[in-house]
């Protein structure tokens, strides 16, 4: 069985995607089609796994009781984040907008199952973190198949995972690894938004790949 043919248009495509596959905060408060979420869940579990063990929980919320709990959270922790800078930092970040909890139609949580069974234990002997980052592939493959939709995620890590884990009540042994806002943009940009906002510049990606 041969493979497909990625040709030269698809390669050139595929960059874009990479390029345009931005952590967006401001959304258009429009609803997804029915189906669209479950469809990019499907295609992100297609992303790899240490031993096949599948360790990726998506959770949608939609209870607004659970939403304003997260909310809290993350006010909470920016508060202290806050606090923690001092001087033209502390303006700066004060300037930032750093989720779109508030706007985005979808609140979405992926958990890591620590005590999956799938996967029989295979590559974790020595580098069991290799699990959650198993998940964490997950959530970049939700990002880039979201992207080609037309939709942007928003990867917020300024709360409380305990908390947030807490609120959810979902199973023992899953640990929360992304809170993601999904939804339409409510603008475009190819750029990093932090990058935009001056708070960092994009390193000079050559300089990435080290020999030893």
């Amino acid at each position: 069985m041969s493979g497909p043919d990625f040709d030269e248009e698809f390669k050139r495509k595929l960059g874009e995607l990479f390029q345009w596959r931005r952590d967006v905060r401001h959304f258009k408060a429009d609803s997804l089609p029915d189906g669209m979420l479950e469809r990019l869940v499907r295609e992100a579990s297609l992303s790899p796994s240490v031993g096949f063990s599948q360790p990726w929980r998506f959770v949608r919320i939609v209870s607004q009781e659970k939403r304003d709990a997260v909310i809290r959270s993350f006010e909470e922790s920016n508060a202290e984040a806050l606090n923690a800078y001092s001087g033209t930092d502390r303006d700066n970040y004060a300037k930032l907008k750093l989720s779109g909890l508030r706007e985005a139609p979808v609140h979405l949580a992926v958990f890591c199952d620590e005590e999956t069974l799938t996967g029989r234990g295979l590559g974790r002997a020595t580098m069991p973190e290799t699990l959650a980052y198993s998940a964490t592939m997950a959530v970049y493959t939700f990002w880039l198949a979201a992207r080609a939709e037309g939709v942007g995620a928003g990867w917020v890590s300024i709360l409380n995972p305990d908390e947030v884990t807490r609120e959810l009540e979902v199973p023992d042994g899953w640990k929360l690894i992304a809170y993601l806002c999904v939804g339409y943009p409510l603008e475009e940009s190819d750029t990093p938004e932090l990058s935009r906002a001056g708070w960092e510049s994009s390193d000079d990606r050559s300089s990435w790949l080290y020999t030893r």
